[in-house]
C-alpha cells in the first residue's frame, strides 16, 4: 500500500472520529439545555414552616405551592403532593424557597437535645475565653479544668494572679468568636497594635457559690483555664504578686 492511500485512509478514519465528538457534544449541549430549561411542578414552601408542624397545618395555611422547578435543580425526592404526608411534621425549619423533601419530614420532631449537667445541684455557666486562655484545642466536653484570675487588689493597686476554682468540669464548648484587643508598646513614642483574638465560650458544671465566684472574677480580672488531669494537684493558696513572683 502505498503512502498517498494510507494518508487517504487516516484521514477519513479523523474526519470519522471528529464527527462522532461533534454528535456526542450536542447531545450533551442538548441534555444541558433540556436540564436548564425543562421544568417540573414540585411542592415548594412558600412561608417559612416551623419545626414540628405538620404538612397538613402548612397546607392549609398557603404555606406550600406547586411551582416549576428546572429539571438540573430539582432534588432528589422532592414531593409533588401532600398525599400520604399530611400528618407528617418537619423535622427542622424549613425555609421560603426550599423543595419538601421526605428526609425534612417525619412522624415527630426530635427533641431538642438537653446539655447534660453531671453532679447533682450543680448549674452550667459559660466563661468568653480567648484562645490562650482556655488551652486551645484541648479542652473539650468532660474536660476538668482549674480556673485562675489575675487581676489587680483594689487596695494596694498590685497586680495578682490566683486559683479561683480548683476543679470543675467542662460541659459545653461553644462557637468561637474573632475580637479585636489592642496594646501599646514600650517608650515614649509606644505605638497601638492591633491583635485578633479568637474568643469561644466555655460552659462549666458548678455549684452556687462557685458562679457567684466566677462572676465576680470576671469583674476583677482576666480569668484563664489550666486543664487537669486525674493525678493534677490544685489547692487554694496565697496570691502571686510582684513581692513574691520569684519565690519557691
Amino acid at each position: 500500500m502505498d503512502r498517498r492511500r494510507v494518508l487517504l485512509i487516516a484521514a477519513a478514519l479523523v474526519a470519522a472520529l471528529g464527527t462522532v465528538l461533534v454528535l456526542v457534544y450536542a447531545q450533551g449541549a442538548d441534555n444541558r439545555a433540556r436540564d436548564a430549561y425543562e421544568t417540573t411542578e414540585v411542592l415548594v414552601v412558600t412561608q417559612q414552616i416551623e419545626r414540628g408542624e405538620s404538612v397538613a397545618t402548612a397546607a392549609a395555611g398557603g404555606k406550600l405551592a406547586l411551582e416549576p422547578v428546572a429539571r438540573g435543580q430539582l432534588l432528589p425526592g422532592a414531593l409533588t403532593t401532600t398525599e400520604g404526608v399530611e400528618q407528617s411534621v418537619a423535622m427542622t425549619t424549613i425555609y421560603p424557597g426550599e423543595q419538601v423533601v421526605p428526609q425534612k419530614l417525619g412522624a415527630s420532631a426530635v427533641e431538642e437535645t438537653r446539655l447534660q449537667i453531671p453532679d447533682e445541684g450543680d448549674m452550667a455557666m459559660s466563661i468568653n475565653l480567648t484562645d490562650p486562655a482556655r488551652v486551645a484545642g484541648f479542652v473539650n466536653p468532660g474536660s476538668e479544668v482549674a480556673v485562675f484570675v489575675n487581676g489587680t487588689d483594689a487596695t494596694t493597686g498590685q497586680p495578682y494572679s490566683r486559683v479561683l476554682l480548683t476543679r470543675v468540669t467542662v460541659i459545653a464548648v461553644g462557637s468561637t468568636t474573632p475580637i479585636t484587643t489592642t496594646t501599646t508598646t514600650e517608650g515614649q513614642d509606644g505605638e497601638q497594635v492591633a491583635e485578633t483574638l479568637p474568643r469561644t465560650l466555655i460552659t462549666l458544671s458548678v455549684s452556687q457559690p462557685q458562679m457567684q465566684r466566677v462572676l465576680l472574677g470576671q469583674s476583677q480580672g482576666e480569668l484563664s483555664f489550666a486543664l487537669l488531669t486525674e493525678d493534677s494537684k490544685v489547692k487554694v493558696a496565697p496570691p502571686t504578686t510582684p513581692q513574691n513572683l520569684f519565690q519557691g
